[in-house]
């Protein structure tokens, strides 16, 4: 026990009632009773606790844990401290747990302790939480401060030190889960546990090895959760002790637990909502870490694992049995109020398994989860809300495998197992059910979410989704063989060959039924409330289907589906303020309607009144970062059309859309150009606005293609002399430039991306931004030209490491 700790046991002896009055008689028990009356002054024998303490703190020597006090001193102190008696209940467990005592007899005395701290630890994950954190001096502070973390510690590790006797000498299961219990509750209840445990390297490495032991696997994998949660340094996986061997002998119930783990250990650390946030810092930690990080080497390790995302697929897919009757819905929020910690829902869940399990055989097959004949009398919303639990980290891990380096491998063993299909089964009955409120503020991927288990499993279920179909040729397996013919027939009845993705489609590993899954999301998203934050991640999933190079067919097979005037009824007629959710539709309806000429004769059907049409403006403008995308969309469409003149049908769109009307208007896309110019510098450039750069670029390539790039550039001068603010706009925009080349010449996904969803190739893109950032200040394309000498400021070290 760590020397301030002592101090603290010392000081805690006198933190009590009318402490001020006591306290020379207790510094004098500390003292010792012997004194010379020689000078009427008081002498400390050599032998008192005060002297030693002091000692030990010189030499290291002498006490290393609080309950080598005097058993005297602790008992009489006990009652005043409100100690309840666990400073002496650990001075007996030490006293009967070295290597050669009877351990029978130590577990007695952690029984006694458990129970007390067991209560406590209860009502964190309880309603009764309060009463525990107000406490001066909890059970689990006290147990912690006279070394009981330790000592446990010390225990449970014996087997590794020593060699074992099958002897009441032994560490048995028993003794191993009440060890766990204690240290999880002291790690909920007591601050600095946890870290304290986590620090210790060879312990946590030391709980894998106890995750073998089915009995005490769910004591383990709780704790090594909450440890691994606070670790300063995320753990290598490949140091586990054959982690292999570990992983395959799990059972499916203890896999399904298992990936509670493994999230923390693939994921990247969340940075937070600091200047970590920005590209400039991503790319220069990028610089110096050029190196995988321990996450992604963890994702390496997982997969390399025979048959591991077999069996998540596995698991995600698994059916489970449904309840019936009206009151289902509400007693499954009320277990949920309750059942706000995994580890309470588990304990339950393996006592009803432990029961069964001693008048059945013990299978570990994938159907175990669901038999028992005492599982059977628990409530019904149990047993799923426990499936439900599982699968949400299950998607999860599948998810952060799908974002990573390996995602190719990842999609084809994704693919090859069914994934896909097997969700697509389970959407009605379990996914997506009729009951659906959801009014939570989004989340980021690793940020900590308090949902209840229904909508988590509901939003992992989304991500996985965008995930899968995101640039990806697998996006087809979200549809069924009859819709893949609908799109065939699309290509076939617009004269345009089909795309090579499609083709290359496995009918086999695609949707099942009447609906593939893109169907049944569209179905859904239609009902949700205005506000309802599953629209963001609904919309994103269906965006990522379309995202890439432009499908005609794609967007047709949405559009007959009446999902452009969803989004815009969503948008101008539902009131929704959400400007999560109104991104994501902005974001949704671009990708829908680019370079699609009867998504724009749509548009202009619906929109059909000047009050709908400046509703619809209004939207866009009031966050141009939300709304970027689509401007880009209609800018980039209104082009290409231009150039089809001798088309009847696009002519005709052309003078009749309001759409493109006020986007071929020079005045409107120059106020679009300043402002998203004078939104965004290179310091806040984040994942979210860089979007604003390429979007005010493509009207820039546009301009340079009809040899208008020096119109533009006059103009925004023009624009800062008239706002008296010469340079404002130019310098900032030249140094978004120089940022967008060391940014993007880098990286081979974002460049083909640009080049994918703009139809401009990426040559011409990295083209015009060097001419814009020309040093001859006689070149008309060059943004210096336009900059008068005092006004100058291109700020050379802006980007420099």
């Amino acid at each position: 026990m760590p020397l301030n700790c002592l101090e603290q046991v010392i000081k805690a002896s006198t933190s009590c009632p009318n402490s001020s009055v006591q306290e020379e008689e207790i510094m004098a028990t500390l003292l010792g009773s012997e004194s010379s009356c020689t000078g009427g002054k008081r002498r400390v024998c050599n032998g008192s606790i005060v002297t030693k303490f002091t000692a030990s703190k010189i030499t290291g020597q002498g006490f290393s844990r609080g309950t080598e006090l005097p058993g005297g001193l602790l008992q009489e102190r006990d009652k005043r401290a409100k100690w309840y008696g666990i400073p002496t209940l650990l001075q007996r467990l030490y006293e009967s747990s070295h290597p050669n005592s009877d351990l029978s007899n130590a577990h007695s005395f952690l029984k006694v302790l458990s129970s007390q701290l067991s209560v406590e630890a209860m009502s964190f994950v309880t309603e009764d939480r309060k009463t525990a954190q107000e406490s001066t001096f909890p059970n689990t502070y006290t147990f912690d401060l006279f070394g009981g973390v330790h000592l446990l510690v010390e225990i449970l590790m014996r087997p590794t030190l020593t060699v074992q006797k099958k002897n009441n000498n032994t560490v048995n299961d028993d003794l191993v889960k009440d060890c766990l219990s204690v240290l999880y509750n002291c790690c909920i209840c007591t601050e600095g546990v946890t870290k304290s445990l986590a620090a210790r390297d060879d312990f946590v490495l030391f709980l894998f090895t106890l995750m073998t032991n089915k009995k005490t696997f769910l004591q383990t994998a709780t704790l090594i959760e909450d440890i691994l949660g606070v670790k300063k340094e995320m753990i290598h996986l490949e140091g586990i002790p054959n982690l292999s061997g570990l992983v395959q002998s799990f059972d499916q119930q203890q896999l399904a637990n298992f990936c509670r783990i493994l999230s923390v250990t693939i994921s990247e650390p969340d940075v937070g909502n600091d200047d970590k946030h920005t590209l400039l810092a991503k790319n220069a930690q990028q610089k110096r870490n050029a190196s995988p990080s321990r996450a992604e080497v963890n994702q390496v390790t997982l997969l390399n694992i025979p048959g591991f995302i077999e069996r998540l697929c596995k698991l995600a897919t698994r059916k489970v049995s449904e309840a019936t009757g009206a009151n289902f819905l509400q007693e499954l929020e009320e277990w949920y109020t309750w059942l706000d910690n995994a580890l309470v829902l588990d304990a339950l869940m393996q006592m009803a398994t432990e029961e069964a399990d001693q008048s059945s055989t013990e299978s570990s097959d994938e159907s175990s989860l669901a038999t028992g004949p005492l599982r059977h009398r628990l409530p019904q919303s149990m047993k799923i809300v426990h499936e439900i639990m599982y699968k949400v980290e299950v998607l999860y891990v599948l998810c952060v495998l799908l974002m990573g380096r390996q995602r190719n491998q990842v999609h084809k063993m994704l693919a090859e197992f069914r994934l896909i299909p097997g969700l697509n089964n389970l959407f009605d009955k379990l996914i997506w059910r009729k009951y659906t409120t959801s009014n939570h503020v989004v989340h980021d991927q690793n940020e900590n979410c308090d949902c209840s288990p229904e909508i988590s499993f509901k939003i992992q279920f989304l991500r996985l989704l965008q995930s899968f179909s995101d640039h990806h040729e697998n996006k087809y397996l979200l549809l069924n063989s009859q819709e893949l013919n609908e799109l065939s027939a699309i290509s076939m009845k617009a004269n345009i060959p089909e795309v090579e993705a499609l083709v290359n489609t496995d009918r086999s590993l695609v949707c099942d039924g009447k609906k593939g899954l893109l169907t049944r999301l569209l179905t859904v998203m239609k009902r949700e409330p205005p506000d309802s934050s599953f629209r963001f991640w609904q919309a994103r999933a269906v965006e990522s289907f379309l995202r890439g190079a432009t499908s005609y067919a794609d967007q047709m097979f949405l559009l007959k589906r009446g999902l452009l005037e969803h989004i815009l009824f969503c948008i101008i007629d539902s009131g929704c303020t959400s400007r999560d959710v109104l991104q994501s539709y902005f974001d949704l309806l671009g990708e829908l309607m680019k370079f699609n000429i009867d998504a724009f004769k749509r548009f202009n059907k619906y929109v059909n009144t000047p009050k709908k049409f400046q509703t619809f403006l209004t939207q866009i403008n009031s966050s141009l970062v939300d709304s970027n995308m689509l401007v880009r969309c209609i800018v980039l469409s209104l082009d290409r059309f231009e150039n089809l003149t001798e088309d009847v049908k696009v002519v005709e769109v052309l003078s009749e859309c309001c759409l493109l009307s006020y986007m071929a208007k020079v005045e409107n896309r120059l106020s679009f150009l300043f402002r998203l110019i004078n939104i965004i510098n290179v310091q806040t450039l984040t994942q979210e606005n860089v979007s604003c750069l390429n979007t005010s670029l493509v009207v820039l390539m546009l301009a340079r293609r009809k040899a208008k790039l020096p119109f533009y550039l006059n103009a925004l001068r023009d624009k800062e002399y008239a706002d008296k603010y010469p340079g404002f706009l130019l310098n900032n925009f030249h140094n978004l430039l120089r940022f967008w080349q060391r940014h993007y010449l880098n990286k081979d996904k974002d460049s083909t991306c640009l080049e994918n969803s703009s139809c401009i190739p990426f040559s011409y893109w990295k083209e015009t931004v060097s001419v814009l950032l020309g040093s001859d200040r006689t070149s008309l394309c060059a943004i210096a030209s336009y900059i008068d000498e005092p006004f100058m400021d291109l700020d050379r070290d802006l980007l420099e490491d």
